[in-house]
């Protein structure tokens, strides 16, 4: 009893929970989707066939229907399939009459308003006009195919259901409408079917055809009246209603309704007769990383333009640096001057626009010119104010590229430069839901997290290409389930559900070797592998405290190694980006080594985008700056403490994905770090490296030769171990390869001088004479 009351309870909520969404989100159909799985899964055959039960599953069926309606207008065969099911289900319920009403009333509408009857001249010659009237005879002979008045019917009883009074008035005067309709149709028929057997003469009556126009006449005019009654009802852009369907972007939808309200505005204050002096502009500027949606609101911005009667079609031109630079002198104005022109009456649509204007390029490169000529066009009287432009690209490239161009920054208003940030996790959750939902997928509970691990380990660097990313994972997870099932194993739920297994994860690497096992193989430097040994097992144990919902301690990992030349700093950091990348900390655990002319650019404003350049390369791995007290202030340019400040920002926006060793001496390396805040609260852990002793050197150089399938003779070790002793080393382990890289090329010059064909301990062994003669040449 208390089992059956909780149903009954559960059933309840769900209902209130349908009656009460005013407004549906953009993932809205995923989530009655999944309302509806929840019911038909949650309760047993006997409840669905009870009256409430079924009339819950009817109204969610209708409302996914609703939500697909409101955002395209049209009514598909899939539509139709849900509302003849919501009905079977629950005939006689309010809200699912109020979607089949209004989705009758979408059918007929776009029936009405997509019929195109040719036009009649007096100065066609016959073979035209005898065309023209089977074309009429054509069109309105389809009526048909199409079940009009089954629409209409539908619709009255849908209106009688509701049983209020708008819709059962509107309903009525929407089926005289169609009535007159088809009784015009039915007249043009037959006249034009007259006209037809007239043209067989010499002559043809003229009343026939002045018939024919008068019903033509009469139609267009209704079309128009329906057409009209629709956009008085809706006010709102249909680009609007699109924009606030997108996942996300809640910065973006209010900064382009400010806009269409002022558009609106403007455009009123003039149809009032109040001048501007100065014109209003709507070339825009839209910057964000790929697959934040530019080409998307670039398109929805010209539809927002047509919509307010600001320019004379929707279409958007699209075209990029490889359409408008030619390679030879005019090829550029030609191909510049043709994009404008295409794009006349609607946008011009420019992506990654900073391209026309590379640096340092050649006097050959004519991205200038491709610049030239726009702004050209833009300001002359034959094409100015005829169309609209769009530039997108990155945000910091697209502000360096307008401050180097005056001429075209002037034609960009800050008012009308709309920045789209990169989207948030759960955002794209909710995108690879939709995108799956459109393809007539859903995911189970455990599938979904595992979709969000899959989109966490793709998202690494600035190149992720957020939405555009997301399809393409979904449709790989798609492929990946289809490819696995062999026809016989199918059952109906493969065709639509998509489970855990299905969500492949590829792990990227970038190392053979564990990182544990190259940390032990290296020479000395215990201290070393003590304390990473220490940090490992300290991200360990937060990652799982993590797991289990404890709460972790801040993990410290950017470092400063300091120490001489050669005693393995770039070594042990790319262990360490590998240990960091199996410890699940770094997504690709690679590392990307860097000096000051990696970083510091020549001019004012090149530093910071040559310094985020080289971040970029690095994100998912560790960044490892060489002497990196170079870019201590004073010490050549200012340009360095540019590169500083940037670096900062850098680390700060990117958090857990960037990791950033400071390497060089001690003395120095601290001047840097106390040079600015921002280093100095980053930089806390630091790893000393000790000079090696003439063993470890030695060691070294063992190993080494070994790796190449060497061997030494008896006397060798001691000698080096004697010599080594008895002078200044430079260079630590740097010096110990070099030395055994000379003395491999002295031991094969030894062998070739002497003999012809040597033996197989001829080309293994090196001798303590190749070894002399090496020091020799070191010295």
């Amino acid at each position: 009893m208390n089992q059956e009351r909780n149903r009954v309870q559960e059933k309840e909520n769900i209902i209130r929970r349908i009656h009460t969404k005013d407004h549906y989100p953009p993932n809205a159909e995923i989530e009655l989707l999944k309302e509806l799985q929840y019911v038909e899964n949650q309760f047993e055959e006997d409840l669905l066939e009870q009256r409430a039960y079924k009339c819950l599953i009817g109204q969610l069926h209708a409302l996914i229907a609703k939500v697909r309606l409101r955002r395209s207008k049209h009514v598909d065969s899939s539509m139709r399939q849900r509302l003849d099911h919501a009905l079977s289900m629950s005939g006689n319920d309010q809200i699912v009459n109020e979607v089949v009403y209004e989705s009758s009333l979408i059918e007929l509408y776009n029936w009405i308003t997509n019929i195109e009857l040719p036009v009649i001249r007096e100065t066609d010659n016959v073979p035209a006009k005898r065309k023209a009237a089977e074309d009429i005879i054509d069109t309105t002979g389809q009526l048909g195919e199409i079940p009009i008045e089954q629409l209409v019917s539908r619709m009255i009883e849908s209106a009688q259901i509701i049983n209020e009074t708008e819709y059962i008035q509107q309903a009525k005067q929407y089926e005289e409408t169609f009535e007159r309709v088809l009784n015009v149709f039915n007249q043009l028929r037959s006249v034009s079917d007259q006209y037809r057997m007239s043209l067989s003469g010499s002559f043809h009556p003229s009343a026939l055809q002045s018939e024919m126009k008068e019903l033509i006449r009469e139609f267009r005019i209704m079309q128009e009246n329906i057409q009209n009654e629709v956009n008085n009802e809706e006010q709102t852009s249909s680009a609007l209603l699109q924009l606030n369907d997108l996942i996300g972007m809640s910065d973006v939808k209010n900064r382009v309704q400010k806009l269409y309200q002022f558009l609106q505005y403007q455009k009123k204050r003039q149809e009032k007769g109040f001048r501007m002096e100065d014109e209003l502009s709507l070339n825009m500027v839209l910057t964000g990383d790929p697959g934040t949606g530019k080409t998307t609101i670039a398109r929805l911005l010209a539809n927002l333009f047509y919509d307010l009667g600001l320019l004379e079609k929707s279409e958007v031109t699209e075209v990029d640096r490889s359409q408008l630079v030619g390679s030879y002198v005019g090829q550029t104005e030609e191909n510049t001057m043709s994009a404008v022109q295409k794009a006349v009456g609607g946008v011009l649509f420019i992506d990654e626009a900073y391209t026309l204007k590379r640096d340092g390029a050649s006097g050959n490169d004519y991205g200038q010119t491709a610049i030239d000529t726009l702004v050209s066009a833009m300001t002359n009287s034959e094409y100015a104010g005829k169309f609209a432009v769009i530039l997108a690209g990155y945000p910091e490239e697209m502000r360096q590229f307008l401050q180097m161009n005056p001429g075209l920054q002037s034609r960009f208003p800050e008012s009308n430069h709309i920045y789209l940030p990169q989207y948030s996790n759960e955002e794209l959750l909710n995108i690879a839901e939709k995108v799956a939902f459109e393809n007539d997928y859903t995911y189970t509970p455990d599938a979904l997290k595992r979709m969000e691990q899959k989109i966490d380990h793709a998202r690494i660097d600035d190149s992720f290409g957020n939405a555009r990313t997301i399809k393409n994972l979904v449709m790989d997870v798609i492929f990946q389930k289809g490819s696995t099932l062999s026809n016989q194993d199918v059952s109906k739920e493969d065709y639509t559900i998509i489970h855990s297994n299905d969500v492949v994860i590829n792990e990227p690497t970038n190392y053979d070797t564990d990182p544990d096992d190259q940390l032990n193989d290296l020479v000395g430097l215990d201290k070393i592998k003590a304390e990473m040994k220490s940090l490992s097992s300290f991200i360990e144990i937060q990652q799982m405290r993590r797991e289990e919902g404890l709460p972790s301690v801040p993990i410290q990992l950017h470092s400063v190694f300091v120490g001489n030349p050669g005693t393995g700093k770039t070594t042990v950091a790319s262990i360490y980006a590998n240990l960091l990348k199996k410890k699940g900390f770094l997504k690709r655990g690679h590392l990307v080594v860097a000096g000051r002319s990696d970083l510091v650019a020549g001019y004012t404003g090149q530093t910071a985008l040559k310094t985020r350049k080289k971040v970029r390369e690095a994100l998912g791995g560790v960044l490892f700056i060489d002497e990196a007290y170079s870019l201590y202030p004073g010490k050549g340019s200012d340009f360095g403490k540019e590169a500083i400040n940037t670096l900062v920002e850098e680390m700060t926006k990117h958090n857990e994905n960037l990791v950033v060793i400071l390497a060089g001496y001690p003395n120095e390396i601290q001047q840097l770090i106390n040079s600015n805040p921002g280093l100095s609260s980053r930089f806390k852990k630091y790893f000393q490296f000790e000079d090696y002793s003439v063993d470890q050197i030695v060691e070294i150089m063992s190993r080494h030769t070994a790796h190449y399938g060497y061997e030494w003779d008896e006397e060798s070790r001691d000698y080096l171990t004697q010599q080594l002793t008895s002078i200044e080393l430079d260079g630590n382990g740097r010096f110990a390869v070099d030395l055994i890289n000379t003395t491999i090329q002295l031991q094969a010059h030894r062998i070739m001088s002497k003999q012809s064909s040597p033996s197989e301990q001829d080309l293994v062994v090196l001798k303590k004479e190749d070894f002399e003669n090496a020091m020799i040449e070191m010295k």
